[in-house]
């Protein structure tokens, strides 16, 4: 730590160089709420430069957000851009020109405001005549500004705001596919991202635009309800979470293991009892650290990246765990961040020259937050109510925008996995025992038990995700199921393009498909079966839906309004 009279002299030796430049910026911004704090700890001495970084800034802190921002859009526009023709385009499972014409049809024959509020997109004002090329061209767009603001560290009102248009004109046509938490969070967390930046400048550290404080408060407190939300549900769903079981089951029952899933569910019990402890520690208890100053604040954040990083490292759970890293980073000022940037960089020199000119007196403009504050103060208040209740809701949006939502994961722990594996057969007659029938495998969730548990994250299969509900539910619920059984049949390549074996390919088209119901469980380590390669043992449970054929589907898709397999 540099003394105050070397400090004194440093500063004074750098604005002699800079006295230009300070001319020049003597309108210069830096938030008027910075929280800085006089302690020991209150700077941060630059050997190489020989100028301290002051705590409480967000200069640095608003570079690692936008671009941790961008890297989750770019993530969820690319998924949307290989999976949306499948499930929500032209010949896709749900089509979202349907859709658009039962609500069309719903608020009263016309595209006007009712219908922008009851499902806010822009596909209302792009021609219908080709859904597909549509979707593409959001999903590009939304790439190509995603990856602009992860490659430069920068960003404007306009480009944050355009990114937070296009997911939502996805999500809100998306049904079924687009009906999970993480949407809404990413959707919060974009909204919020518009006002880290300056409305026009596309500088990385804009000189007259500093990083609102009330905006990184935005984010702390996305990251309290997320944490919160997500530990009560716990306590008050599933008794296994206050028993100290629950992770017992959850790395074997969980949407999507991926292969260290298969050894943490061997862990020993009281590593779980550990785990679980562990979890309502961070949930429930860690996020109030966040309103303890700055050193708590910091450790309320590296313990939630931590706990994050577990979670991924854990499971397939698409890029919710990256997501939920994003507001972590605000608990983190310049300070704490600098060592991402290089020495030299032009962002940190920029830093230190701000720093020391508001060292020499300049005064910081009003922060105007206030608007942003007093809008989600005013919608936090439902959020706040439903984590007060007895019965809580999880991953619930009280507002058509999604601005602030109410969150939670994993209320109850299924205790045992079950899987709808799809199979067909070349035989005119489905019953005999002489019948032969073939499985098709889905590209990650679990199938054939010698198939390694796949790694994806942050990547997301999102037909994969939706198998893992309908198995524990029945096919009247999940007509779709019926409908990719149709589907199949065909040969119809959509569909098939989501599946990651086709035991028909290039064969005749089966005549029969029939779903069956399984128990699936992780082999032992050292067991004969897992000396046989295999990762999982399964029993029949039963069919889940019996055979069908094209003929005997007719009628089914005629009473639903589906096309009928092979007509497109």
């Amino acid at each position: 730590m540099a003394s105050s009279s070397e400090s004194s002299e440093n500063s004074e030796s750098f604005l002699r160089k800079r006295r230009g430049d300070a001319l020049v910026s003597d309108s210069l911004s830096h938030d008027s709420c910075s929280e800085t704090v006089q302690d020991e700890d209150s700077t941060k001495y630059d050997k190489k430069v020989g100028v301290s970084l002051q705590t409480g800034t967000y200069w640095l802190t608003r570079i690692v957000l936008l671009r941790a921002i961008a890297f989750i859009y770019f993530v969820a526009f690319t998924v949307a851009y290989n999976q949306n023709k499948q499930l929500i385009g032209e010949k896709g499972l749900m089509p979202c020109k349907d859709y658009l014409r039962s609500v069309k049809r719903y608020v009263g024959g016309k595209i006007g405001f009712a219908a922008l509020a009851y499902t806010p997109s822009v596909l209302w004002f792009m021609d219908w005549n080709d859904m597909d090329a549509n979707l593409d061209g959001i999903a590009l767009a939304g790439m190509a500004l995603s990856g602009f603001v992860l490659i430069m560290g920068s960003a404007n009102m306009i480009i944050m705001g355009v990114l937070w248009i296009l997911y939502h004109s996805i999500v809100n046509v998306g049904q079924l596919w687009y009906s999970f938490g993480w949407e809404s969070q990413l959707l919060e967390s974009g909204f919020l991202g518009i006002f880290l930046c300056p409305l026009w400048s596309l500088s990385p550290m804009p000189r007259r635009c500093p990083p609102s404080l009330v905006s990184i408060w935005t984010f702390r407190w996305l990251i309290v309800r997320i944490m919160l939300g997500a530990g009560l549900i716990k306590i008050r769903g599933d008794r296994c979470w206050r028993e100290l079981t629950c992770m017992d089951f959850h790395y074997e029952t969980q949407p999507v293991p991926n292969p260290m899933s298969y050894y943490m569910h061997r862990s020993p019990w009281w590593f779980h009892r550990f785990e679980t402890l562990s979890n309502h520690f961070i949930e429930l208890v860690v996020p109030f650290f966040t309103f303890m100053g700055r050193r708590m604040c910091m450790l309320n954040g590296v313990l939630q990246i931590l706990f994050q990083v577990v979670l991924i490292i854990s499971g397939n759970l698409s890029f919710l765990n990256w997501l939920t890293i994003v507001p972590s980073l605000a608990c983190f000022d310049d300070a704490a961040l600098v060592f991402l940037f290089h020495r030299s960089g032009r962002a940190r020199q920029t830093l230190l020259q701000i720093q020391t000119e508001e060292a020499s007196g300049l005064k910081p403009p009003p922060s105007k937050g206030l608007y942003i504050k007093y809008k989600k103060t005013y919608l936090s208040v439902p959020v706040v109510m439903n984590l007060l209740s007895s019965r809580q809701m999880m991953n619930t949006s009280f507002d058509p925008l999604r601005i602030v939502n109410t969150y939670g994961a994993f209320g109850s722990v299924t205790k045992e996995r079950t899987e709808v594996v799809f199979q067909g057969t070349l035989s005119v007659n489905h019953t005999g025992e002489e019948v032969i029938w073939e499985e098709y495998e889905f590209l990650c969730k679990p199938g054939a038990l010698d198939r390694r548990p796949c790694l994806i994250s942050p990547y997301h299969y999102r037909l994969d995700w939706l198998m893992w509900f309908a198995a524990f539910q029945t096919y009247e619920q999940s007509e779709w199921v019926i409908h990719i059984a149709g589907r199949l049949l065909a040969n119809d390549s959509t569909v098939l393009s989501l599946m990651g074996h086709n035991p028909f390919q290039s064969r005749e088209k089966p005549r029969w498909i029939r779903g069956e119901h399984f128990r699936y469980k992780f082999t032992r380590p050292g067991s004969s079966s897992a000396a046989q390669g295999k990762w999982w043992v399964r029993k029949r449970i039963g069919p889940f839906f019996p055979p069908v054929n094209l003929d005997g589907l007719r009628s089914y898709f005629q009473s639903r309004s589906w096309p009928l397999p092979g007509s497109y």
